[in-house]
């Protein structure tokens, strides 16, 4: 199924659809997608019936529903692995059906590093407001070469666009997108600076700003605030929590507070179904309980009733006649019981818990800063005289604002990078191991995760490698598919195994 033609609010023409559906890079699919969509409740409403969804061949739903309402905000959750990320693409990508009048935006990647500054590069993408003020501003020249007669039909015309560029808030577009930027780190001088001088992280915050922007009518957001600080998190938590009311939300994100924070609504993600609750995380935490504890008690009970039903019909089916009755009636309660369908046991997902082996013992400490300075310029340091030592049992959080030197002073750590003046002593043993969140596709997804970690690992024979990854969630299957069609919790598992077994005395991320 191609992209979708999507029609944004208060537009009477359809429009084409690359004008319409509003995706951050060109996604070439690999998705299977079927589905009915139903006669919406409300003008945008999305339900798609006997909704079905398979990845690489490989099925993620299915026959479900698919339903979120305007006015709603809906968090995805689900185990690493089960399609959280696929889904959003799918709808992102218009494989899905979705009404016509829904403009559907899907922030898939950082935008490119180009020329243009930060903000302009947000005003950019509301292309329907570029596109009415261009008109407006060809108008006006005509107006002023037009004779009588034709002025009057040119004002008519002016008069629609303004009338429209009033409804986009065109007059307020520049403070809008300045605003964003700056809830998400970014002052006026920032601002103004070309994306080819931001770091991928920092290109991700303006395709964020982008979307924020544009004010879509369903708005899909994967892990949004992965490469945010916890300052433009908390922007970010409170903007969401104001979204348009007449819009819809579908944001997928590992953090609790965020997700109560921003949610109304989360769908439970789980054996190839979509499961719908009301209210924040921790409403769904109480309602899931609930409703497993309930199930868990069904489950039982129906199993103790078949199981002495089944041992009374195999002591006496064969017994007196009264006996045999008895036991007849009983094989026609548990058959209709069966019939009728049988309360499932509870469904556990699989728990990963990640297992390192210990480094070997140093001599504390194993890294020390002496009188440590460092600036990437001599009348701006970043440090100033600093002391500190690192010691095996060290658990360090380094938290700050954006540009305080925060990925500095961890490439200080790494050697990376030389201090300005004093001295970083290492242990001599001293062994890192750095995780970063781009490291997961810096690698040939074209091999499987068993070809992988066999490559870096040659002297490990095959079925030990399979245990390995089958303790950091990835067994079966998923060790033989290329790295390219696994999930990004998948990835991150993979990457996380081959850096614990270096067995670093320092790791890093």
């Amino acid at each position: 199924m191609g992209k979708k033609k999507r029609v944004k609010p208060g537009n009477k023409k359809k429009q084409e659809p690359s004008k319409d559906v509003k995706v951050e890079c060109a996604i070439t699919s690999p998705f299977a997608c079927t589905g009915a969509l139903r006669k919406q409740a409300t003008w945008n409403d999305i339900i798609i019936d006997s909704f079905s969804l398979s990845f690489y061949g490989k099925e993620l739903i299915a026959d479900s529903t698919f339903q979120v309402s305007a006015g709603r905000r809906y968090g995805l959750v689900g185990a690493n692995g089960c399609g959280k990320s696929s889904l959003l693409k799918c709808l992102g990508s218009g494989e899905a059906p979705i009404p016509d009048h829904i403009d559907v935006y899907y922030v898939a990647a950082e935008v490119p590093s180009e020329e243009i500054s930060a903000l302009d590069c947000v005003l950019k993408v509301d292309t329907e407001r570029l596109r009415m003020e261009t008109q407006a501003a060809k108008l006006s020249e005509d107006l002023c070469k037009a004779q009588d007669n034709e002025a009057n039909e040119i004002n008519t015309k002016l008069c629609d666009i303004y009338e429209r560029l009033d409804a986009l808030d065109a007059g307020t577009a520049e403070a809008r997108a300045s605003k964003i930027l700056f809830g998400l780190g970014f002052d006026k001088e920032t601002q103004k600076k070309a994306t080819k001088e931001f770091s991928g992280g920092w290109r991700m915050r303006i395709a964020l700003a982008r979307a924020l922007f544009i004010r879509p009518t369903f708005l899909i957001l994967d892990e949004p605030t992965n490469h945010l600080d916890m300052e433009s998190c908390v922007w970010l938590e409170e903007y969401l929590s104001r979204w348009n009311p007449k819009g819809i939300l579908l944001l997928v994100s590992h953090s609790q507070d965020f997700l109560n924070g921003v949610c109304t609504n989360i769908i439970h993600f789980s054996q190839n179904r979509l499961n719908y609750y009301s209210g924040n995380y921790d409403a769904y935490v109480r309602t899931r309980m609930e409703k497993e504890e309930h199930q868990m008690k069904n489950h039982k009970w129906e199993q103790d009733q078949i199981k002495h039903m089944k041992q009374y019909i195999a002591r006496f089916g064969h017994g007196s006649a009264k006996l045999a009755r008895q036991a007849k009636s009983k094989e026609k309660t548990l058959a209709r019981m069966q019939r009728g369908g049988l309360t499932s046991a509870v469904f556990q997902e699989k728990r990963v818990e990640f297992f390192f082996p210990n480094p070997e013992d140093l001599s504390p400490p194993v890294l020390v800063f002496q009188n440590v300075s460092f600036g990437y310029s001599p009348d701006r340091l970043l440090y100033k005289n600093l002391e500190f030592g690192i010691d095996l049992d060290s658990r360090v959080a380094l938290v700050g604002p954006n540009g305080v030197g925060k990925t500095t002073l961890l490439k200080l750590i790494l050697r990376e990078l030389e201090p300005t003046d004093g001295t970083v002593i290492p242990h001599n043993k001293l062994r890192f191991a750095r995780f970063n969140q781009h490291f997961v596709d810096q690698v040939d997804l074209t091999l499987n995760p068993l070809e992988f970690m066999r490559k870096e690992y040659p002297e490990v024979p095959p079925e030990e490698m399979r245990s390995w990854l089958g303790r950091f969630g990835i067994s079966g299957g998923p060790q033989l598919q290329q790295m390219a069609t696994l999930s990004d919790g998948q990835k991150k598992s993979r990457d996380f195994l081959l850096h614990g077994q270096t067995k670093p005395s320092h790791p890093s991320s």
